[in-house]
């Protein structure tokens, strides 16, 4: 039994910068977790006062390379909740399928190269061998599957990150019908890969449950915009309201903003979403994943890789529907009139609800704005819970305590990239 310990993690890769841990344990108790991340600051919302409002969903969609195409859509969201801007009905079907492309490419990548090496028992992806078969048959399938994310992005918004298509008002270039004939098959080749996957995550044994406030977008469907903010607890919100309920938390060792929800700590993500909406999901997507979804709701956060899975099936199958169903045609975009005003949007990203809020003068300059993005949201939650994961296996060897804490971290998916083995403890 640890009655003392000392746990130091430094530099870890994260796809928004790095993040170190601390831990002290002293009489058998955890006396601090300190999530701190540590990337410097990059003063986005500073760096787009006296910018366009035309310019600044490019400049945002910069933030994060792998959310980029969320970033682009609430900043646009809400530059156009400032304006009164109502799209067309094919822009609103673009951009669902542009955050459907991003979904597909963005849960690949963390399920295939970042928590399936966790189950399979490898250190990797890279430790799969392909010249045996089973195993071979996983990286040909996480690779399919994120390429069709990819090409999906590509075609509906012109690139897979900083995709310059989406724009305030409307949609700059519009699909022809040989292009979404490729995709279409494309997508119908990967959907039963994604099975596979869903299968390993419903058979994965690693548990650890957690009560917290589960809080998603609820709208008319399973959809990432649209309707209001809604948590575990009965509460629904507009997108404006829900900011007025986060209040900031200041963690002084950590270049990041933490958030409560009405002073306590919550959870956004495929969780969240699929604890709350799951009735929504695409009718292919409920029949096919009935005996899955059997195990919604869950407070097991390790259910968030399962959550992941289902709703890349939900963006193949929703993709699938709308692509077979649009004629796209030309359009020009709705007309903008600078006015000062101010305006919000929440979208779901992949990893949970991201928050916009811009506030333009009369010429249309942005003055002010404020970004809240998944991880910063479910910051004190991942402390507390490594604090409960290290407590709860002081009687265990140092090597089976980070194991625990890794996967852990990786199932809320962090914005954590480069390498699925990403956190290496230097124990003191």
């Amino acid at each position: 039994m640890h009655s003392e310990l000392d746990i130091r993690i430094e530099q870890l890769t994260k796809i928004e910068g790095h993040v170190n841990v601390d831990v002290k344990v002293r009489a058998g108790k955890v006396e601090y977790v300190r999530l701190k991340i540590s990337e410097n600051k990059r003063f986005y919302t500073q760096a787009i006062r006296g910018r366009s409002f035309s310019a600044a969903p490019q400049l945002m969609s910069r933030i994060c390379g792998t959310c980029s195409i969320a970033h682009l859509l609430c900043c646009i969201g809400a530059v156009e909740d400032a304006l009164k801007l109502e799209v067309s009905a094919q822009t609103k079907i673009l951009r669902l399928l542009s955050m459907y492309g991003m979904y597909i490419r963005d849960h690949a990548l963390h399920l295939y190269l970042f928590a399936l090496p966790d189950v399979l028992g490898k250190d990797s992806l890279l430790e799969l061998d392909e010249n045996k078969p089973e195993e071979r048959q996983w990286l040909d399938e996480a690779f399919a599957v994120k390429g069709a994310g990819n090409r999906l992005s590509q075609l509906i918004a012109g690139r897979a990150v900083h995709s310059p298509f989406p724009v305030v008002g409307g949609h700059l270039k519009f699909p022809d019908e040989s292009s979404v004939a490729g995709i279409l098959a494309e997508l119908k080749r990967v959907r039963p890969m994604v099975f596979h996957v869903i299968d390993a995550f419903r058979d994965c044994l690693f548990v650890y449950d957690r009560k917290t406030d589960f809080i998603a977008i609820d709208g008319e469907g399973f959809l990432p915009f649209g309707g209001e903010v809604k948590s575990s607890r009965g509460r629904g919100l507009s997108s404006r309201q829900y900011f007025q309920h986060l209040e900031k938390v200041v963690i002084p060792y950590s270049q990041a903003m933490g958030y409560s929800f009405e002073g306590k700590d919550y959870m956004v993500g495929s969780l969240a979403r699929i604890n709350l909406n799951s009735g929504k999901l695409h009718p292919s997507t409920l029949r096919d994943c009935a005996s899955y979804l059997k195990l919604f709701p869950s407070k097991n956060i390790y259910h968030n890789n399962l959550a992941q899975a289902i709703e890349t099936v939900h963006a193949i199958d929703h993709s699938i529907e709308l692509l077979e169903n649009t004629k796209f045609v030309q359009e020009s975009r709705a007309p903008v009139a600078a006015r000062a005003c101010e305006g919000t949007a929440a979208v779901e990203a992949p990893r949970g609800i991201l928050y916009y809020r811009v506030r333009m003068d009369e010429k249309g300059v942005i003055d002010d704005a404020t970004v809240v993005v998944p991880t910063q949201q479910n910051q004190i939650n991942m402390e507390r819970d490594i604090k409960d994961i290290v407590e709860s296996n002081l009687s265990m060897d140092k090597d089976f305590i980070t194991a625990e804490i890794e996967k852990l971290l990786r199932a809320y998916d962090p914005c954590m990239s480069c390498a699925s083995h990403f956190l290496r403890i230097n124990w003191v």
